[in-house]
């Protein structure tokens, strides 16, 4: 038997079950459908439903980039649920050095947030994979951004980045990489310096960003990669006061330190928002019962993700109603606000 197929069920017997619907009706930040221009969201609002998630945040807007999908996405949620899901916009980083590409990107977000985006959705591949015309890697500080940053708090709409990826995917794919297992699966995932950056260099173009852009709402995705490492988080969240994140991709961090993540997210708890990333409906029992319960030692859904069980943090009322709505409702524009009790 080879290693990545030891998983044995646990034989200890505790108190505890799976919670299958969220205490608290709440708003997903961070979800893509891709598909949302063609597809019945009525369908997918029964799943919705089904979890308590009152608001659906899609960032894909414009898909791969076509100002007709994001159209097509927005005419299919204004005609038919409007109140049920809120559309990003996204732009494409690369050839920045091309003469007009500034003024091209700033009309664009007006356009889109005219016509009734949001927000704008920032991929990792911004820091990482985007080049200029002569092939250098376009950084996050790019000052000939800067001015996008600008308009979206002209705008009144947040910034939902994510930059780099789990610092582990950096690191030397060997015994001691705590990610080992998921880079032999999914070996596309592996970085190196020589090809992207350095991860302490693509983190630290992000928090330049923020820095320099004290008028713009940023939504640091994934708990900014730190999720690991609250302590350094918190420093990120002091220095930072127009830094806001989300646990996206991330609850299998919070779920195994219990003790100092509700201690996180309790002094936290006007910055933190409820994300899930890819919509599989069952994943998000974890979430919940990270979040509410006080289980103890329950499985993650996705081995290769983490190999470890989660624990629940039990938070306090307010601060789950804080993160799975009332967060949202203060930085992202246009949620109605009657689907929720208070």
């Amino acid at each position: 038997m080879d290693f990545e197929q030891y998983d044995p069920p646990s034989t200890l017997v505790i108190p505890g079950k799976e919670i299958t619907k969220a205490k608290y009706p709440f708003i997903d930040v961070h979800n893509h459908q891709f598909r949302m221009p063609e597809m019945n969201l009525k369908e997918l609002i029964a799943e919705m439903d089904k979890l308590n998630m009152k608001v659906m945040v899609n960032l894909s807007g414009r898909g791969r980039g076509e100002e007709e999908h994001l159209r097509g996405a927005l005419n299919n949620v204004n005609n038919n649920f409007p109140d049920r899901f809120i559309v990003f916009t996204n732009i494409n980083f690369n050839n920045v050095d091309e003469a007009g590409w500034t003024e091209k990107v700033m009309l664009q977000l007006e356009k889109d947030v005219e016509f009734g985006a949001n927000g704008l959705k920032v991929y990792k591949s911004l820091g990482m994979d985007n080049k200029d015309s002569k092939g250098n890697r376009v950084k996050i500080d790019d000052p000939r951004i800067a001015p996008v940053w600008d308009k979206c708090a002209e705008l009144g709409i947040p910034v939902l980045i994510h930059s780099a990826d789990p610092k582990s995917f950096w690191l030397p794919h060997d015994h001691n990489n705590e990610r080992w297992l998921e880079l032999k699966l999914r070996p596309r995932r592996k970085r190196e310096d020589s090809i992207t950056a350095p991860w302490e260099t693509i983190i630290n173009e992000q928090h330049n960003v923020f820095r320099k852009h004290k008028k713009t709402k940023f939504i640091n995705a994934h708990l900014g990669w730190y999720g690991n490492d609250l302590a350094s988080l918190a420093k990120l969240m002091d220095e930072f006061p127009n830094m806001y994140t989300e646990i996206g991709a991330v609850i299998s961090e919070l779920g195994r330190q219990p003790r100092f993540a509700k201690a996180f997210l309790t002094k936290y708890q006007d910055r933190v928002m409820f994300g899930k990333d890819a919509w599989n409906p069952e994943e998000y029992y974890t979430y919940f019962r990270v979040l509410e319960s006080a289980d103890e030692y329950f499985p993650y859904y996705k081995r290769y993700h983490a190999f470890w069980k989660m624990y629940g943090l039990d938070l306090d009322d307010e601060v789950l109603k804080k993160i799975y709505y009332k967060n949202a409702l203060k930085v992202i524009p246009n949620i109605d606000k009657s689907l929720f009790p208070d």
